[in-house]
């Protein structure tokens, strides 16, 4: 499973020009789920992403969580994030997990965010999308459930 983390002052994702889910200081999750991925290891990342410490105290020393900080979470789907493009300049998506066991796999780890914050927004599992974002710092994190 793999995570682009992105501390956001405010984000949105839109569907046929509605907006779906949004947010204000928190992270915008863009969630990518490969073909071998199970719930353990959405347990796995969500625990690490709700743990970073990477929003400022009153010293301007990045100690503080999502938790401390009383954030919010937008999680958008995203199965670009398992883009091969070791082979000519179109992208394989083979690696990316089935729809529908990424779909439900997505959604558990929504759940999970929900369960520890309260609440959570998110984008529409595989619909055309249109996501803002104002990235804070910019503050950006690659996360891979292969590598943590």
């Amino acid at each position: 499973m793999r995570a682009l983390v992105q501390r956001a002052t405010r984000a949105s994702v839109t569907v046929e020009g509605e907006t779906i889910g949004a947010i204000n200081d928190g992270f915008l999750i863009l969630l990518g789920v490969g073909h071998e991925d199970t719930e353990a290891q959405a347990d796995k990342l969500w625990s690490k992403i709700s743990k970073m410490r990477i929003f400022e105290d009153e010293n301007g020393k990045t100690n503080l969580s999502l938790a401390d900080v009383r954030g919010e979470v937008l999680v958008v789907s995203q199965f670009t994030l398992y883009a091969n493009c070791k082979r000519g300049n179109r992208p394989s998506f083979t690696e990316a997990g089935a729809p529908d066991e990424a779909n439900r796999l997505y959604e558990y780890f929504a759940s999970l965010v929900a369960r520890d914050l309260g609440h959570v927004e998110t984008g529409s599992f595989g619909a055309m999308m249109q996501v803002e974002l104002v990235n804070d710092g910019p503050f950006t994190i690659w996360l891979d459930t292969d590598t943590l």
